[in-house]
């Protein structure tokens, strides 16, 4: 069998998403989250071959996690069953119309005991690109080993690298993650980060320019910056592209970041100019926002020209 186009690792939960304020009594439905698995989704539903490594437990949310993935094509076969620690959980809840508030149940979880072990199987058999978060060096000490060593391991077989920042204020502080993050970044070739994030592979405060320089003396090929309803920018040796977003109505901004890095790996799995990656970045980003759920409405192949001058409101006869 060919090896995958997309390998990625980390921590998929159940995200239990309430329609209102908790306190109240909100009701709530279950849903996969994840932001690696997210991008894992967003390749697969693309027609790309997708495996995601990571650790889940017997329990029955465990079962939900790894049928999910299943259903949408991604690979699970290198995931380990862990009988004495829980799969993960993700409260998401919708306090206002504009303000959506995260609660994690993630101390302690299956996924947070990742180590080099679970790694070694899915690594030596190889592919195309190997994707990695910010996310899960934060989980444990086991998990961050486990990251730095795939990452270098990866980068020593030439396997390319893309690593998307993803901070996450509850997981570590910004120091600590600045201190694990920017050896990290050096094994990349491909660096996602939103633009307060930037920073976090570099110097504290050091603005994008001079990031951006550092990561590419250091053998990162394309930093792309992401910008919200602004759309992105993307950095590479011959210059800055600016891409803008697609024009659509946000219901749900979770998962907008994950997509967009979902579009452009596509794009590059597909071998498009650098123009044709940031336009399928922006168009799985577009699809997710205008979406309930992280990863829900993200497309599927031929799906993509939808949103090809489209009009708010549109209906498709």
């Amino acid at each position: 069998m060919s090896v995958p186009d997309l390998l990625t690792l980390g921590e998929s939960m159940v995200s239990l998403r309430s329609t209102g304020p908790l306190a109240v009594g909100g009701s709530l439905t279950m849903h996969l989250a994840g932001a690696e698995s997210n991008v894992a989704v967003g390749v697969a539903r693309l027609g790309h071959r997708a495996v995601w490594v990571g650790r889940v437990g017997t329990d029955e949310f465990g079962e939900y996690v790894l049928r999910q993935l299943r259903a949408e094509g991604v690979g699970v076969d290198g995931v380990t069953r862990d009988p004495d620690r829980p799969t993960g959980l993700m409260v998401l809840e919708r306090r206002t119309a504009d303000l959506t508030r995260a609660q994690y149940l993630r101390a302690g979880s299956a996924g947070s005991a990742l180590s080099v072990d679970h790694l070694r199987a899915p690594l030596a058999a190889g592919a195309r690109l190997l994707h990695l978060t910010g996310i899960t060096p934060a989980l444990s000490d086991t998990a961050r080993a486990a990251t730095g060593w795939a990452a270098e391991t990866a980068a020593n077989a030439g396997i390319p690298v893309c690593l998307d920042v993803n901070y996450r204020a509850r997981l570590w502080s910004r120091d600590t993650a600045r201190a694990v993050l920017t050896p990290l970044a050096g094994h990349a070739s491909i660096v996602v980060a939103s633009a307060d994030e930037l920073d976090l592979l570099g110097e504290p405060g050091a603005d994008e320019s001079a990031v951006v320089a550092d990561l590419f003396r250091r053998g990162v090929h394309t930093v792309l910056v992401k910008l919200g309803a602004d759309g992105a920018r993307a950095h590479t040796p011959d210059g800055v592209r600016h891409a803008g977003a697609l024009t659509v109505t946000a219901v749900d901004t979770v998962g907008a970041g994950d997509a967009f890095t979902a579009g452009y790996l596509s794009g590059w799995f597909d071998g498009l100019d650098l123009p044709g990656r940031l336009r399928r970045a922006a168009t799985l980003g577009a699809f997710v926002v205008s979406s309930p759920g992280d990863w829900e409405g993200l497309p599927r192949r031929a799906e993509l020209s939808l949103l090809d001058g489209h009009e708010t409101g549109s209906v498709i006869r």
